[in-house]
């Protein structure tokens, strides 16, 4: 699978230049790159042994600056903005195969780097942590965008291609460098009994699994895990058909660990509200902030917030300057938790005219713990009882915990603790129509309504919709499409539903803040356990 990604992270650096020279007509002559194992360059490798985090450089010469070709790719452009109007465009091949893209965006290469740099030295595996955009690129490519897995063990010839990109319609020009290294990988050894599959901990909600899998991919994956390809997984289940097919765990997990999964703890808030409305404790999803809340004694008020409505926090689609996306943002959640009043907070922000204009999704965790507020004012005994009488309890979780609010209420904007098992019988709960045991717990409009697209995401969003507090999502293995629906957490966790399937997979991870977190998990599930799991489906 090939990945594009522009660099949408502006980088703020400095490049040593080993050469610059001035701008000339003609760049159509084919530059040089070469690979080299240590930052002062020496003799270019044609071959290495390479591991994870080795050091691996690349020297770059051009017949000229990267402006000249971007005058070539816009003759029109004025000299003095060329600089503005594009960058390098990177291709990372693997034994041929494209495996990565990336365009740099405008802040990597400073004006006179672009102008004047011709012989430069790109810092790719390093571990001297250096501020240069080529480290943070490879490490986009390596463990975002599928190199991890491309220089699996053995040898591979990385390739590496460069033109010039221009911004205004995506063009790219013709090749100006192009080099390739033999890389002999090496991965850390497995102990053969570390691959044999568990036995799962069956009980009286998932049964003995008596559908086939692929168990050699099954190792190969634990092998990955156990290899540290896959970063920081701690436990992995699939249901089928109410089957226990598959339970392991890693990095020290076990069944009774409770995983903190982050977000995912914001649908549980979704699922609550679904189950107070059917009770009859909140009128709907179309009920207003106005309706709940004196907002006048709020700062920034405007009439706007008077119409935000649950329906509104439930999809990320609320019009205030909030966005978990943006940090600088002003209702940012890393600026909500020092603050000793979170709902204060989040109501407290102003009104986003270009959001009035045109409604869109904007991850905004603030919205839900002010959804998490509302349930909780409205319930009989305030949310967590609420929550453990209607929903845990029914479905047999025993061990799980709450983080809290500074007010100490449960915390809906992430955080909710639960072992693997209490995860998928939350995923199963999703798959059975909110039905558990014969008995409704949440309603089954409801179900659809959270597992459909309510809102489409913006196109540099990855996934395929958004639900209520649900992510939409399609995985490709060979000519199959597995649509699913999926809760999400910072570090990889993952709750996912695959109606069409009758299958619930469970990903929990540690991998917080990290780039390979999401991605990681995207590969596992196409590369591994979708294949494995899937057969006849």
């Amino acid at each position: 699978m090939m990945i594009r990604l522009p660099q949408i992270f502006p980088l703020l650096f400095s490049l040593t230049l080993l050469g610059t020279g001035p701008a000339v007509a003609q760049s159509s002559a084919t530059g040089q790159l070469t690979f080299h194992d240590q930052q002062s360059g020496g003799t270019p490798r044609k071959r290495m042994v390479f591991r994870e985090g080795d050091p691996l450089y690349a020297n770059l010469k051009l017949a000229a600056p990267i402006a000249a070709s971007l005058a070539e790719l816009a003759p029109d452009t004025p000299k003095d903005s060329l600089f503005l109007r594009g960058n390098f465009h990177f291709t990372f091949r693997v034994d041929g195969e494209v495996v990565y893209e990336e365009a740099l965006n405008a802040g990597a290469g400073s004006r006179t780097f672009k102008e004047q740099a011709t012989d430069f030295r790109m810092p790719l595996s390093s571990k001297l942590g250096e501020d240069f955009w080529s480290r943070f690129m490879w490490m986009r490519f390596y463990y975002r965008g599928g190199g991890l897995l491309a220089l699996a063990e053995g040898q591979h010839e990385l390739t590496l291609e460069v033109r010039p990109y221009r911004y205004a319609d995506g063009k790219t020009g013709q090749l100006l460098a192009r080099g390739s290294v033999l890389l002999d990988c090496v991965r850390p050894a497995v102990d053969e009994r570390q691959l044999a599959l568990s036995p799962p901990n069956y009980d009286e909600a998932f049964g003995p699994g008596r559908i086939p899998i692929d168990t050699t991919l099954v190792q190969n994956l634990k092998r990955r895990i156990h290899q540290g390809v896959f970063k920081d997984i701690t436990g992995i289940a699939v249901v089928r058909d109410g089957q226990l097919l598959l339970e392991e765990y890693f990095n020290g997990a076990a069944a009774s660990t409770l995983h903190d999964t982050r977000s995912v703890g914001k649908t549980f808030a979704g699922a609550a509200l679904g189950i107070a409305i059917a009770d009859g404790h909140i009128a709907g999803e179309d009920l207003t902030l106005g309706e709940v809340y004196d907002l006048r004694k709020f700062d920034n008020y405007h009439p706007a917030k008077e119409d935000i409505s649950l329906r509104d926090l439930l999809t990320m689609s609320v019009p205030l300057q909030g966005s978990d996306n943006d940090f600088s943002s002003p209702g940012n959640e890393e600026y909500m938790y020092p603050t000793d009043d979170w709902v204060k907070f989040a109501l407290d922000l102003p009104v986003d005219a270009t959001k009035l204009e045109r409604p869109r999704w904007d991850y905004f965790t603030a919205g839900v713990v002010v959804l998490g507020d509302v349930i909780h004012r409205s319930v009989p005994k305030g949310l967590e009882a609420y929550a453990e009488a209607k929903l845990f309890a029914p479905l047999g979780i025993k061990d799980y915990r709450w983080q809290y609010t500074p007010q100490r209420v449960a915390n809906t904007a992430g955080g909710l603790q639960l072992n693997l098992l209490g995860l998928a019988r939350f995923g199963q709960l999703y798959l059975n129509g909110g039905s558990w045991k014969g008995e409704s717990i949440i309603p089954a409009e409801w179900v659809d309504k959270s597992l459909a697209e309510q809102v489409a995401l913006p196109r540099d969003t990855p996934g395929g919709g958004y639900g209520y507090l649900f992510w939409r999502q399609h995985y490709r293995v060979g000519e199959k499409i597995y649509p699913t629906a999926h809760c999400s957490g910072n570090g990889g966790n993952k709750v996912y539903v695959f109606p069409e399937q009758h299958t619930v997979i469970i990903v929990t991870a540690r991998a917080y803040g990290r780039p390979y977190g999401h991605p990681q998990v995207d590969q596992l599930m196409e590369n591994y356990l979708l294949p494995a799991v899937m057969k006849g489906h």
